[in-house]
This record gives structure tokens, sequence and C-alpha cells, in this order.
């Protein structure tokens, strides 16, 4: 009986180990510059079930899916779950000269505080940037200041499927609050009811948007509404979103929202809903403080995302990439800018086939 008690006990210990082993580790690793500074934290792997910050509805078609895969779950409660390619994104390659490969369509990496470009693939292309464009509604709104003020919402706000938070017509609330939900979780009537009672209405903040845009150098760019929703006529770049996200970066009200991993927002009944950061990587990269994510069909998944170490601060926009894709490249590039200088202290410039060449 003895001897039967310890074997289970020890099974019992191996399962343990092995179920730990298994889960999410601290893990030395090499930075792309060959600098190795310690632990990182490793990016986890993207689930099927992750929800990302999504624009519009879902299609028929992935309506439908989704119900024929809950119906066939239903069937096979047991069945281990079937890994994709989409869920389970490949390792990160990188250039001969160390740049993390990525498979998004526009990419830049800068200096937030200089501005320098460090990497650059396609910056100009004029792009749909789905929910990234928010920053700049939330710059805006920050920059008006009075954060303190009260909003009551108007129903027009409220019409702006399919993310919302679902505020109500007559409600009040104070416009940080609104602009902290913007930020973290994204909603699309709150961008709607925070642009209205800035600027009189959507159309009249979209002016605001382009002019703002305009006074920072955002020369690709043309804003029609607050919250990205697909319409034609509205557009962007990796470049101009990027500098967009340096003056963000360098606003304390917005730094202080962004770096949020969860918010409890208080509804005007005073029941509360505790909000997630859309932003994957703040919570796997302890160096990452920010930004703003976004997807639309048109747009892909798109990303901007912040970091910092001491003396270092970088911005990377991902646009165009997978669901998966996303979080990789992102990380890679954020974890690379950080740490790219050369042995001189300047950046390092790599020049790849196809990447446009600029210099701002």
């Amino acid at each position: 009986m003895k001897l039967l008690r310890n074997r289970i006990l020890l099974l019992c210990a191996l399962t343990f180990a092995l179920t730990a082993w298994g889960q999410d580790t601290e893990d030395e690793a090499v930075r792309p510059s060959g600098i190795k500074p310690g632990p990182i934290r490793k990016a986890q792997a993207v689930s099927a079930k992750d929800k990302q910050d999504a624009d519009v509805s879902p299609s028929p078609a992935q309506k439908a899916a989704s119900t024929k895969s809950t119906r066939a779950r239903s069937h096979r409660t047991h069945a281990k779950p079937k890994q994709t390619p989409e869920s389970t994104p490949a390792p990160t390659e990188y250039t001969p000269d160390g740049i993390p490969k990525t498979g998004a369509a526009s990419v830049i990496v800068v200096d937030a505080n200089n501005g320098q470009i460090l990497y650059e693939k396609n910056a100009d292309e004029v792009r749909a940037a789905a929910s990234t464009q928010k920053l700049l509604t939330a710059l805006i709104v920050a920059e008006h200041g009075f954060l303190d003020q009260p909003v009551t919402v108007q129903t027009v706000d409220t019409m702006a499927d399919p993310v919302k938070l679902n505020i109500k017509p007559g409600d009040t609330y104070q416009r940080i609050d609104l602009l902290r939900a913007l930020l973290v979780k994204s909603p699309n009537d709150v961008a709607r009811c925070l642009a209205r009672d800035n600027a009189g209405s959507v159309e009249a903040f979209a002016e605001v948007m382009n002019r703002r845009a305009r006074e920072l150098g955002a020369t690709h760019s043309h804003f029609v509404n607050p919250n990205g929703l697909p319409v034609p006529g509205q557009y962007s770049s990796a470049r101009d979103l990027s500098l967009i996200a340096r003056v963000a970066y360098a606003n304390s009200t917005i730094r202080s929202i962004v770096c949020l991993p969860q918010l409890v927002f208080r509804y005007a009944n005073g029941r509360t809903r505790e909000l997630e950061n859309t932003n994957k990587v703040l919570r796997r990269l302890p160096y990452c403080n920010g930004m703003k994510t976004g997807y639309t069909e048109a747009a892909g998944h798109c990303l901007i995302c912040s970091g910092a170490r001491p003396g270092r601060d970088i911005i990377v926009v991902v646009l165009g990439d997978s669901k998966a894709g996303v979080w990789r490249d992102a990380s890679a590039l954020l974890s690379w800018g950080l740490w790219s200088l050369n042995n001189n202290g300047s950046p390092s410039r790599p020049s790849l086939t196809g990447a446009a060449e600029h210099m701002h």
C-alpha cells in the first residue's frame, strides 16, 4: 500500500511539473542587435478565440462558420482544439542585418523623442487605418482639455455598430471617463460621443481631425469619422500615423491611459464593467507602454505600439497584418527598436528592397 501511495505522489508531481513547464515563462533571448540584456517575456501565441478590436461586424459567412463550429463542439466536447496557421504564429525570422521580417503591408519604426526613422516598409502606402485613427480623436479631445466637464450622450452618438460600450441617450459622464474607455477598449459609440461633444457633429469633427493632421505633417491622410469605421475617402499611412502617435505619446493624459492593462468603467446607472485593453503586446512585453489597436476587413489587423527603456522611447506602426502576425511583428519590431543602437550610439539605418527610403 505504501509503495502504491508513493507511485501516485510521483505521478502527481510529474504532471504538475510538465504543466508548469508548458506555461508562459521568463526566458533568456538575444536581441536582434546581439545584445543580451537579461530575461524578457516571450510573446504568447494568439489563439483563435482571442478577440481583437474589431471595427466591423463579422460577415454572414463568418457568422455561419461560427454557428456551425459551436454545434460541432457540442457533439465533440472532449475533442482537442485544432491548431491553425492563423492561431499559432510562426517564429520571427530576421534579415542578415538582424531586422525582424514582417508580414504586414506597411511598417514604420521611429524614435519617439527625435522622430528619427529606424526602419520602414511601404510607409507612405495609403491604407485604411481602422481604429488606430482613434488616437487622433483622443489627441484632439485631450488637447482641448476641460476633461472634468460633463458630457451628455445623445441618440446620434449611439449609431455606431458593432463595437459599442452601450452608453444610453441622456446619460451623463465626465469627459475623462469616456476618453479612458475610448483608448482602452475602443468603443465606436464613445468615439462618436466625444467627437460630437467637441465639434458639434461627427462631420465637423472630421474637419478638425484633418486640420490637426495637416499641422502634424500627416499629408497622406484624410479622415471622415472619429472611429475608423470603413467609409469611402478615409485613409492614412504608416508614416502619418507615426507622426500622430509621436505627439500623442508626448501628451501626458494619453500616456497615462494607453498603458493601462484594464479599466473599470462606471455607467450612469451605477453599474460597473471591467474593460480589458485590446493591446495584447501591453500584457506580454514589460517594456511596452501603449498605444492603439485596429481591425477591419479592408484595413487588416493594425497596431500602433510604443515602448520604453532608460534613454529610449520607440513607436512602431504595423498596418495590414494577419490576426496572429500583428502581435508577433509588433513585438519583434518594438524589441529590435529599443535595442538597435550601433556601438557609436547612433540608430542603425537599414535598407531593404521594396522599402521606401525617407528621412524626416
